[in-house]
């Protein structure tokens, strides 16, 4: 028996043209290592042994290779990385193949950070796991743990006129310098990046740690536009949110990812940051030491020896498949084509690219999820449709170069497999997390809530384009891996006392914004929580509230700030008391699609381990 606990092999990224002719990057944007899977074998089996010295060891351990922990006992979460939301059909194909062979439920489950989940899946399984998604050029290495996690992307990057330049070449350089790098495979915590690409910012630059936003800089001697990136750190939600705070106004394309590491070096020896992990975020420590302070240590750094390596990205930026867009011919429009559940689908779900006669296709995914009979007809319309496909930070599905005349096959193939649902990105299209169905920081099931809240909001009517533009996001808990606190209508999980035994209940956010032109913010506190079987009739309550007393053109966010959260807490204090636990009143205490007496059962959060 070891005494110590192997973290296996830790390759830095390649920092040479010769070197990185190691990796075959013209497969997939994260290179697989097949020996990383056979590692994981082996020592999944030791600790099933009983061969591991504790269990938080091979917490930490498995956990930098993807694989979390579930609050029911003997399975496993496994995050897979999805740099930017690009896929290929083969590798929806891959999924759909992991989710028939190892995945009880027969899902997988898109995150607001772009990556796919898959639940369930006994511990003994996972290595196949790997190879199965590894052969299809996806990797789980470093979605977990206090490492540099999945890079978001805006999934129209490349289709969308405000792009100063295509952000997807070096989103995928970034994402490949920092796999297996030595400063970011055991950080103070978790650090999340994203690349924004002009116009309506969908990932959020400013909740993330590290946030790169195009720019072009014209030169003095009347040369070409110089690219770079307005670099933004310390963004976050959950405890404390904070928006992010600009770094650098603008840093050349040739100098991004030496920046980035002198941040994250300066992360990596924050040691003050490891004694609470609660809140070892970068955010809490820029916020103490302020902005100028946190950049005088990242130049400062940057001083180091270390710095005076090449950091032209050039290296790392090959495209692999799923970052290269390959468009379908353009065929006739057909314009007979007029049922009314197609026209409603096409009005809310299609967007015309800046390339004339092509399309972008949103495919509503009911609380992010995908199941074992969709797959296949995802990747065949991925394969002969479109020219491109990708995640979104919605928990959605985008296609992207698909010929207007194509528009009803799509529609058709997806009606065939119930994913033909209206209303992408719209209030309709409620984000959840998965809440206490698996997650341990679960209080509440917020996909219970959230599938209700969905139903709710259809039968109360969404045509009011002034309300079908709102977005709803439900959490579990305080962390808010819905974002539910930059929704116009967030709701998060919690506990509250009824006639002697716990209900579950949300607090409130309102008035949350990003994605739009405006800058993102956090919502208002209703300083009244709501019973979770009485959400749906809150919400549309405070519907009603908004429509019937807004001023001519007012929006939600508008209003709110106008009238307070006052009428809303009015509004919530009718809802509030769930009466006594009695036969007539058993369902308040009872959490959506349970079906015991609710009780809050929290364990602790693997991230923080």
């Amino acid at each position: 028996m070891t005494t110590t606990a192997p973290v296996g092999p830790i390759i830095r990224g390649v920092k040479s043209p010769a070197e990185k002719k190691t990796y075959d990057y013209a497969k997939s944007v994260l290179p697989y290592l097949p020996e990383e899977a056979d590692d994981f074998e082996t020592e999944a089996t030791r600790f099933l042994n009983g061969e591991w010295p504790t269990e938080e060891q091979f917490i930490m351990y498995r956990l930098v290779r993807g694989v979390y922990g579930q609050r029911q006992p003997d399975v496993q979460m496994m995050r897979i990385k999805v740099p930017g939301g690009a896929l290929t059909a083969d590798q929806l194909d891959a999924f759909g193949e992991v989710v028939a062979k190892h995945a009880p439920l027969k899902k997988g489950h898109i995150t607001t950070r772009e990556n796919m989940q898959i639940h369930f899946i006994p511990l003994a399984d996972t290595p196949d796991v790997m190879r199965i998604l590894g052969d299809a050029g996806l990797v789980t290495r470093e979605a977990c743990g206090n490492t540099v996690r999945n890079v978001a992307g805006d999934p129209l990057s490349g289709v969308k006129p405000e792009e100063p330049f295509y952000v997807a070449p070096y989103l995928a350089a970034y994402a490949r310098y920092f796999l297996r790098h030595e400063y970011t495979q055991a950080l103070p915590r978790k650090w999340k990046t994203s690349f924004s690409s002009g116009g309506d910012d969908e990932v959020v630059a400013d909740i993330h740690d590290l946030a790169f936003i195009p720019k072009l800089r014209d030169p003095e001697d009347g040369s070409p536009p110089e690219k770079g990136f307005e670099i933004r750190i310390g963004g976050g939600t959950s405890i404390m949110p904070r928006l992010a705070w600009t770094l650098y106004e603008f840093v050349p394309v040739t100098e991004y990812l030496k920046v980035a590491e002198a941040a994250i070096r300066v992360f990596h020896r924050t040691d003050e940051l490891r004694k609470n992990r609660m809140r070892a975020r970068i955010k809490f420590y820029v916020d103490r030491v302020g902005i100028e302070a946190f950049r005088a240590e990242v130049e400062k750094e940057l001083e180091g020896e270390w710095a005076n390596a090449d950091f032209d990205p050039a290296p790392w930026m090959e495209l692999p498949p799923e970052m290269i867009d390959q468009p379908p011919p353009l065929v006739p429009v057909d314009a007979s084509h007029d049922e009314p559940d197609f026209l409603a689908w096409r009005e809310s779900n299609v967007r015309p690219q800046q390339q004339e006669g092509y399309c972008v296709v949103y495919v509503t995914l009911p609380l992010g999820d995908i199941y074992e009979r969709q797959f296949p007809v995802l990747a065949e319309i991925a394969r002969k449709r479109a020219g491109g496909v990708r995640a979104t930070t919605e928990q959605n599905l985008l296609y992207r170069w698909v010929p207007e005349g194509r528009l009803h096959d799509v529609w058709t193939e997806l009606k065939a497999i119930g994913l033909a649902e209206d209303g992408a990105n719209s209030i309709t299209d409620v984000v959840a997390c998965p809440g206490t169905d698996s997650c341990k920081m679960g209080i509440t099931s917020s996909m219970g809530v959230a599938e209700a809240l969905r139903k709710s909001i259809r039968e109360y009517g969404a045509d009011d384009p002034l309300v079908k533009n709102l977005h709803v996001k439900v959490s579990g808990c305080p962390n808010g891996c819905s974002r539910h606190h930059i929704a116009n209508i967030g709701f998060h999980g919690a506990a509250m006392k009824g006639d002697g035994n716990q209900a579950p209940a949300y607090e409130v956010f309102l008035a949350g914004n990003y994605g739009n032109q405006d800058p993102a913010r956090f919502g208002h506190r209703v300083k009244s929580k709501v019973p979770a079987k009485r959400a749906p009739a809150f919400l549309n309550d405070v519907l009603s509230h908004y429509r019937s007393n807004r001023g001519d053109g007012e929006t939600f966010n508008d209003f709110v700030d106008r009238s307070g959260t006052a009428p809303f807490e009015e509004i919530a204090a009718k809802y509030r008391e769930v009466g006594a636990l009695n036969k007539e009143n058993l369902d308040s205490y009872i959490d959506w699609g349970k079906t015991i007496l609710y009780k809050v059962e929290r364990g602790e959060g693997e991230c923080a381990v």
